[in-house]
């Protein structure tokens, strides 16, 4: 009873500070820095995806921050280039030098106030005087949590999903200094991938990628009760780091990135993994493991440290001295299943108090003298750090609680903190979705009964129309067989026609229709982790594997059907909708169903949403690698109608081989959203449509700019491999003849896929070239120090033999042309890019490499400076384009 009483107290000395204990000023504290970051407007209309990666025209130059103001914007940029230096808060202020002193001299005199009386003086003066201004730096975490307050729950999750491709700590609990309702980021963190190799024998080394919220880890917490000489964050670093190589992912003071006194961070929960790459001499743990880092004390944050009592398998605490105070503070847990540890750094003198307090709690916190450590200034960090990495694989190998994401949510609402996940929005979104995915036992089964007009109906038809096309092109094609080739497209539309949309595809396009934005939104981002789940995951092979493989198997097409099954995704539930609506449209054409009896004319202004609102459309079918033409030009047609006098584009593409990071070249450049770094990814070729600001747009020449990623399309398929290589190189004659700019990405500079050869010798006969950047890209090894990205290089020397044979393949009048021939390959004209490799160090706790990030950001500059003077190909509005497709 007399610990009920114990815990009872404390819990309502917690309360009183929340509810009531803190001064007005202080409840004012995230208004001022909000304020002072330019994001008080945001508090209402929150900052989401489309507001962040929009094209501007600091995207096409390189600035340092000038006042506090754009911290926020530098902050976004530099996470959607992947930049280690994200959280810097460093500005660089851009004033005359007499101007300084004038502008605090009357800022003092602004800020002149009167107490009435001692109690006013005593309550305010010190509250007053840390509130920052616009020469006083911003703490790195101020500016997350100022950031993340201030974003959706979409802009959210594209934060942290950047974050963790930094290898940056994440917010777990998001404190709220106004409100006090802290927030545990569930949602937020959903979007997470991680990738780990189990350690051999287990699994033979494979890698394996899983959301992170969902999988159990050994948790260890680190906090802070009143004063501690030893830095967590510090330390957590170090015990991360393999080696000698230094990881910082927890920030701390000596980053050097911004030094400022925390104002709203102070409660801030930031989790991290130590993840295994297979290697037993790099890796830490033979399993995932999860650190959580409380910031600020623990006393002045009680709901946030129960809470990594209730999750933890051990919580270390450091402190420098344990007195009345903390014994009574720490009493309170009695009863939590996490084993507790104290790191401590006495003060001199206090070794008698402390022995006498932790001999008090020993009996409730359930320790021995193992369980209580002391580091100080001669302490050897090396053999401390080897005895706290000996604890840690001592508890995770014992049954000691594990806990998820998910697990800590449930611990969270318990304790009265809110779960962002929790909104009625998300909630019925979740539903919809799990009415649809809940009888996916097999996704081959489900495409066969639910997605019906995919299979061999579409397969058939997609050859007629292709087979349509060539003898139209062929030139005089005889009636008779042109006549039978409509007869047999008309009677698979027929067939296809007479199918009613499925449960399944029902509840999606109920779900797509949702009057919600916010609704249809969530909705999306559930049926993608949902599908994903639906099937049990298999470990793919690393890319060493899929490099050896491809030149045998013919191409990526070949290889993927050998290796892995198409996952199922929501494009399949797209492409059924697109199916619906061919063969609708093609029965309207051919005169067969009045127009006033369509049913699905509006699917491609439903799928337009999803494409304004960021989510990746299918330009190129993955099941039958051709391109539903009525479906497409649709889509565009209802874009056209949307962006309404803003309907000037430009379309940039990226071809290659899988493999050859063209994906996270384009999603690092424009914050975008391709299928990347799986080899069991979609097939088709995927368009995403980023917005130009308006007040650039007309320096840049177009409103928006239509990026397409031709996916696993372009398998390397050599000349000599008949029709696979005919169709390989049809399509990047499409793809490359819709762009103004074309990105080929290559592993190597002689691996030029020979389609991508023979579509430039197509097009150039029409004197449809885009501006090409030829991209070479080290996929080997981490990241060194080499040449800069657009040093000049020696000119390529003619391609492989397949190379050639592709060059061979369109006899021009002035005899054979060799890729070494071709203009895009002149070096003079600075078309060849040298990118570094991705990672600097071992995935998966490798960093992304700044040498990498600050390449493409140069990449993304040129290809922006291309279109703005006109290098590329005159820009289209999309009456244009869809002229353009139709003839392609």
């Amino acid at each position: 009873m007399e610990g009920d009483d114990r815990e009872l107290q404390y819990g309502d000395g917690a309360d009183e500070v929340q509810d009531g204990g803190f001064p007005a000023v202080e409840r004012s504290r995230l208004q001022e820095l909000l304020s002072l970051l330019g994001l008080e407007t945001h508090q209402v209309r929150k900052l989401g995806l489309q507001d962040a990666l929009q094209i501007s025209s600091d995207s096409v130059r390189s600035w340092a921050p000038q006042a506090p103001r754009d911290l926020p914007w530098s902050c976004l940029r530099k996470l959607q280039a992947l930049n280690a230096e994200a959280r810097s808060t460093t500005v660089v202020l851009d004033l005359p030098p007499d101007a300084r002193p004038a502008e605090k001299e009357s800022q003092m005199e602004e800020e002149v106030i009167y107490w009435d009386s001692a109690d006013d003086l005593s309550a305010d003066i010190y509250s007053f005087s840390e509130l920052p201004t616009p020469d006083t730096p911003v703490h790195p975490l101020d500016l997350l949590c100022a950031l993340l307050l201030s974003a959706d729950a979409f802009l959210q999750q594209e934060i942290l999903l950047r974050m963790s491709l930094c290898q940056f700590a994440l917010p777990l609990v998001l404190p709220d200094s106004e409100s006090h309702a802290h927030t545990l980021l569930l949602w937020a963190l959903r979007g997470v991938v991680r990738t780990s190799w189990a350690q051999p024998p287990r699994a033979a080394g494979s890698p394996w990628e899983d959301g992170v919220v969902l999988p159990r880890a050994p948790t260890f917490a680190f906090v802070r009760m009143e004063v501690s000489s030893n830095s967590k964050s510090q330390l957590l670093n170090a015990l991360l780091s393999p080696g000698h190589r230094q990881r910082d992912c927890f920030w701390h003071r000596d980053l050097g990135l911004g030094t400022g006194a925390r104002e709203i961070a102070d409660g801030l929960v930031e989790i991290s993994w130590s993840l295994p790459s297979g290697r037993e001499d790099l890796d830490l743990f033979p399993e995932p493991v999860a650190f959580l880092n409380l910031r600020g004390d623990i006393g002045s944050h009680w709901p946030q440290f129960r809470l990594l009592t209730e999750v933890s398998s051990a919580v270390f605490i450091l402190t420098d001295n344990v007195g009345e105070k903390e014994y009574r503070l720490l009493s309170s847990v009695k009863g939590s299943a996490a084993k507790f540890y104290f790191i401590l750094s006495p003060y001199r003198g206090k070794r008698n108090s402390n022995l006498r307090f932790l001999n008090r709690l020993a009996p409730a916190l359930r320790m021995d003298h193992a369980h209580v450590l002391v580091k100080v200034s001669s302490t050897d960090g090396a053999r401390f750090l080897r005895r706290l990495r000996c604890i840690l694989a001592q508890v995770a190998r014992s049954p000691c609680r594990r806990a998820s994401v998910e697990d800590m949510a449930h611990a969270a609402r318990r304790l009265g903190l809110r779960v962002d996940e929790d909104c009625e929005e998300c909630q019925r979104a979740k539903g919809r979705m799990e009415r649809i995915t809940r009888s996916i036992r097999d996704a081959d089964a489900f495409r066969r009964e639910e997605l019906r007009l995919q299979g061999e109906l579409w397969r058939k038809a997609a050859r007629v129309e292709r087979e349509l096309c060539q003898a139209q092109w062929a030139g005089d094609p005889p009636d008779k067989r042109l006549a039978e080739l409509r007869h047999r497209l008309l009677d698979l539309r027929t067939q296809q026609n007479g199918h009613a949309p499925a449960a399944g595809l029902q509840e999606f396009i109920a779900g797509v229709s949702c009057p919600s934005l916010g609704e249809r939104q969530y909705f999306l981002r559930w049926m993608e982790w949902g599908l994903a789940g639906a099937a049990q995951p298999r470990p793919r092979p690393p890319l060493e594997t899929v490099l050896a493989l491809r030149p045998r198997q013919g191409g990526a097409g070949a290889l993927r059907e050998h290796l892995w099954p198409e996952p199922l995704g929501v494009e399949h539930f797209l492409r059924e909708m697109a199916q619906f609506y061919e063969a609708e449209s093609c029965l309207v054409e051919a005169g067969k169903l009045p127009a006033g009896q369509r049913r699905f004319a509006h699917f491609p202004g439903l799928a337009l949403e999803l494409l304004v609102r960021g989510l990746p459309l299918e330009l190129i079918d993955g099941s039958t690698l051709s391109t539903p033409l009525r479906w497409v030009t649709g889509l565009l047609k209802e874009l056209h109608g949307r962006l309404g006098r803003r309907s000037r584009l430009v379309v940039l593409s990226a071809l290659g081989v899988p493999g050859t990071g063209k994906s996270t070249l384009l999603n690092t450049m424009f914050g975008l959203r391709f299928a990347a770094g799986r080899g069991c990814g979609p097939r088709g070729a995927f368009m995403q449509l980023v917005t130009v600001a308006e007040s650039f747009s007309q320096d840049l020449g177009c409103d928006h700019i239509l990026v397409i990623d031709s996916g696993g399309l372009i398998g390397g398929a050599p000349a000599t491999a008949g029709e696979r290589f005919e169709l390989e190189a049809s399509l990047a004659t499409l793809v490359m003849g819709l762009s103004n700019v074309s990105v080929v990405s290559l592993a190597e500079t002689r691996d030029i896929p020979p389609a991508v050869v023979h579509a430039f010798l197509r097009l150039e006969k029409t004197g449809h070239t885009p501006n090409y950047q030829f991209v070479c890209q080290n996929l080997h090894g981490t990241s060194a120090p080499g040449p800069k990205p657009r040093e000049r290089r020696p000119p390529l020397e003619p391609p492989a033999d397949g190379g050639r044979a592709a060059a061979h393949g369109d006899k021009q009048g002035d005899g054979l042309r060799t890729l070494a021939g071709l203009a895009f390959c002149d070096p003079e004209k600075q078309h060849v890019w040298h990118i570094p490799g991705l990672w600097h160090g071992v995935p998966p706790m490798a960093t992304v490499s700044l040498g990498y990030s600050e390449a493409v950001l140069e990449l993304k500059r040129c290809l922006l400076e291309n279109i703005r003077n006109g290098l590329s190909n005159p820009n289209k509005n999309i009456q244009q384009l869809i002229e353009l497709v139709r003839r392609l």
